[in-house]
């Protein structure tokens, strides 16, 4: 699109004509008329500050138009420039460039509240209003007008707001249209109750930019051929899991007829529940007889069809009909980009609330079959055109916001006795089932993802008018987003702790108050965070909730231990007062309410200490630690193993930098060296915790914390040879290797990890396909975030992968 921008560099303010090349947001990518596509001239604007019109605006109210001094030059005929890019361009809408909708996406405004049209699914004739009452990235949550305070079903529907049934308010009397409730419904009111209803929705006012939004040019719709009582194949899009036989059973006009499914039985049409859809020419899911064959796809017999295979030459002398002839059907295309195994998110048609992780199983022609994620029991696959406004690409969730459906991987242990207790075949359901059969199924089982919401996290906001307290900068805070989320509870707490750990007047500081206590008080998930702070960075781990209900109480309580406002972040938003009054304390004082409990704690972490002691000891105390501090680094930077557990007198310092040296990169030292001992072959009484001299614990590999003291992270280089200090103990077993792991495939990884004291992990190896490439980017923290193991068996992992990286620098790297 096109537009006129000012010129505020010139002196007169001229405006000219640039071209959007990208939108991002409120934000526009321009290039001035003439650059051509020399993309050095591009810049951005912001569409609610800067002075953009339509084409047209400058002539129309009599400002000046000029190129920029630079095009003037390279432009000698500016002029006829000009009149070509406002006779041929396409203008950029003046709604979207005009308050009120100024800088709107057009999928805003069809926000919640407002009305739109709905034609029939089954009468093209006909049409009812609905309330649009949520927009989730542009798929609209609908609640048909007169049904308020039923429930959802069949009261309520999903449909994306392209989606050629959708149209504005008085789209239906313009048109000629009749509006009558869909045939299900009448019988919830009476005649009288719906002709009130008729009326309140022919009052319902019109929002021009809404209209206008919606009555953009709809595909062209061909005539047809098809006549009653033909023939085809069809797709249920009720329940879009099998081809099946179908009828056309009424012909509206040129445009429109009715396909209904066979059912021999009579038993969905004496039930009220015939499955009919509307169609036209070129709708998705109906093709014609042979298809399937032709294809080599299945087809499924109607209801009731006696016989053992299905033929159609049969069926059609059977039914005394004839089939659609192929002419009827446009030509068959296939230009398209989905192939077998790519991973999508997809509607559940049986519950269209749910989206879920779908698999592409199978391509033909211009439709894919797609296996969905997360269900408690596996359903038949579905059936979807590529042009589906049911599929999303991978992350739309994420994006908008919206619980995703996806699989629960259990633990190994679990898995091993389900195989046990519940042999497969009970498990697998039969490959022909009926549509009324999943649908049975789908009512009856709760899916795994479908609890989903619990894990959807709301908006936390950051209220930086509260009482920031003694470690939070409060000109940083005021610098912090608005809100975070909503999404995902982990992902989104995640980030506000990163936020705030940013904000603090010493990150590390914050970090430790934060770092998970021995004993979980939340049984929530542990997360590893990180800290900057004098260019030594430091990580811990701390624990956050997984579910929304306790997101409120774990951000006031996490206010608290930083003794901050309570309400300083949560997903509560502090307009003007605080209800903790916290503008009138003052640091004192919230030091006086919050910070006391702290010395209450229990389960320090190992070589941290309270906030509030005693000053008198503390001088003292600094004084004595720094000198042994000094000792202490002296010692460690001499090429030699420190083994000083945290909590001795060389490792828990009262300086606050040092201290938080060692609670924070020590986080996990003590439990790894411990898990060292254990594996080792040496006895525990060999090392000497309190002694300042360095003894390393016999392990096949040297000491985690071999590099600098300054470096606190646990990517630490562990293949070095021992010190010359350790020459006396037993040198670590050489790993020597036939093959380069980079030549490695899934079945050598998993085989090597079965020759080792991790042989029950490999089973993750061969369900993650990590091959030799994947094995050598392997380290601590990836090992315990993507393989969900405890630190013990991580770092008996980690030994194993770094035998084999030491190996392959010394046999093959050179």
């Amino acid at each position: 699109m096109k537009l006129e921008v000012c010129l505020r560099s010139e002196v007169d303010s001229p405006y000219w004509v640039a071209t959007i090349i990208t939108t991002c947001g409120q934000l526009l990518l321009l290039r001035y008329e003439g650059c051509q596509d020399d993309r050095r001239s591009d810049f951005w604007c912001d569409i609610m500050t800067a002075d953009l019109h339509p084409l047209g605006w400058s002539r129309h109210h009599g400002k000046t138009m000029r190129p920029p001094e630079g095009l003037r030059e390279k432009n000698e005929d500016w002029e006829a420039l000009l009149e070509k890019a406002l006779a041929e361009g396409c203008s950029a809408p003046a709604s979207l460039l005009e308050l009120p909708q100024r800088g709107r996406d057009p999928v805003e405004l069809l926000c919640a509240g407002c009305y739109v049209e709905l034609q029939d699914n089954v009468d093209p004739g006909l049409a009812w209003a609905a309330e649009v009452e949520e927009n989730v990235g542009g798929r609209l949550k609908l609640r048909l007008v007169g049904t308020e305070g039923l429930p959802d079903t069949p009261a309520t529907l999903w449909l994306f707001y392209l989606h050629p049934r959708l149209h504005p308010p008085g789209w239906a009397q313009e048109h000629g249209y009749t509006l009558k409730p869909p045939s299900d419904l009448l019988a919830l009111r009476t005649d009288e109750e719906w002709e009130e209803v008729r009326q309140r929705i022919c009052d319902l006012p019109q929002d021009e930019a809404l209209v206008a939004e919606l009555s953009k040019e709809q595909p062209i719709i061909a005539a047809h051929c098809f006549k009653e009582g033909m023939k085809l194949e069809a797709v249920d899009p009720t329940a879009p899991i099998s081809i099946r036989p179908a009828t056309v059973t009424k012909v509206y006009n040129d445009k429109y007829f009715l396909v209904t499914m066979d059912d021999l039985c009579g038993i969905e049409e004496s039930e009220g529940s015939s499955r009919s859809f509307l169609c036209h020419r070129d709708s998705p899911g109906i093709f014609p007889t042979q298809w399937s064959l032709k294809n080599g796809l299945p087809l499924s017999p109607p209801p009731g069809y006696q016989g053992p295979d299905f033929d159609w030459a049969d069926y059609l002398k059977q039914c005394e009909a004839e089939a659609v002839p192929q002419h009827c059907f446009p030509t068959e295309q296939s230009e398209h980009s989905f192939k077998e195994a790519m991973k999508l998110e997809a509607v559940n048609p049986l519950s269209p609330e749910n989206i879920h992780v779908a698999t592409v199983t199978r391509v033909k022609g211009q439709y894919i079959w797609l296996n969905l994620e997360g269900l408690k029991q596996p359903m038949p696959e579905l059936i979807v055109h590529v042009d589906s406004l049911d599929i999303f690409p991978v992350s739309w969730c994420e994006t908008n916001g919206y619980p995703l459906v996806y699989p629960i991987k259990p633990s190994v242990e679990k898995e091993r006795k389900v195989a046990v207790v519940q042999p497969e075949k009970h498990r697998t359901p039969p490959k022909s089932s009926s549509p009324d059969a999943v649908k049975q199924q789908m009512a009856n089982q709760s899916e795994t993802g479908q609890g989903n919401g619990k894990y959807c996290c709301p908006k936390i906001y950051f209220n930086h008018r509260c009482f920031s307290g003694p470690y939070l900068n409060k000109g940083r805070i005021a610098e912090l987003p608005q809100f975070i989320g909503p999404g995902n509870c982990v992902l989104v707490l995640k980030e506000v702790l990163t936020l705030l750990i940013n904000s603090a007047y010493k990150p590390s500081r914050v970090l430790r108050e934060l770092q998970l206590d021995q004993e979980s008080r939340w049984q929530g998930h542990g997360e590893t965070l990180k800290a900057k702070y004098k260019g030594k960075s430091y990580r811990a781990t701390v624990e956050i909730v997984r579910t929304a209900d306790r997101v409120a109480d774990f951000c006031r309580k996490t206010c608290i231990k930083l003794e901050c406002c309570p309400n300083l972040f949560g997903p509560r938003m502090v307009l003007e007062h605080c209800s903790e009054n916290c503008s009138v304390l003052t640091k004192t004082k919230y030091t006086y309410y919050y910070g006391k409990k702290k010395c209450k704690r229990v389960g320090r972490p190992p070589g941290g200490h309270t906030n509030l002691e005693a000053g008198v000891k503390r001088k003292g105390r600094r004084k004595k630690r720094r000198k042994q501090l000094f000792v202490h680094k002296k010692r460690r930077s001499s090429a030699s193993v420190d083994n000083t557990p945290v909590g001795s007198p060389l490792g828990s310092g009262e300086e606050e930098d040092l201290d938080e040296d060692d609670s924070l990169s020590d986080d996990s030292g003590s439990e790894m060296q411990d898990d060292l001992q254990d594996d080792s072959e040496q006895s525990a009484g060999k090392s000497q915790p309190t002694t300042p001299s360095p003894s390393p614990p016999a392990t096949p590999r040297p000491s985690r914390r071999r590099r600098k003291p300054c470096s606190p992270s646990f990517s630490d280089d562990e293949n070095h040879p021992p010190s010359p200090k350790t020459s006396k103990l037993e040198p670590p077993q050489k790993l020597c290797l036939d093959t380069s792991p980079l030549e490695w495939s899934v079945a050598d990884v998993v085989r090597f990890i079965r020759t080792t004291d991790c042989a029950p992990l490999a089973k993750i190896f061969l369900d993650q396909e990590i091959d030799g490439q994947a094995l050598l980017l392997l380290n601590l923290p990836t090992v315990q975030e993507c393989m969900d193991l405890k630190l013990g068996p991580a770092i008996k992992l980690c030994h194993h992968i770094e035998r084999v990286k030491l190996a392959f620098y010394q046999q093959f790297a050179t």
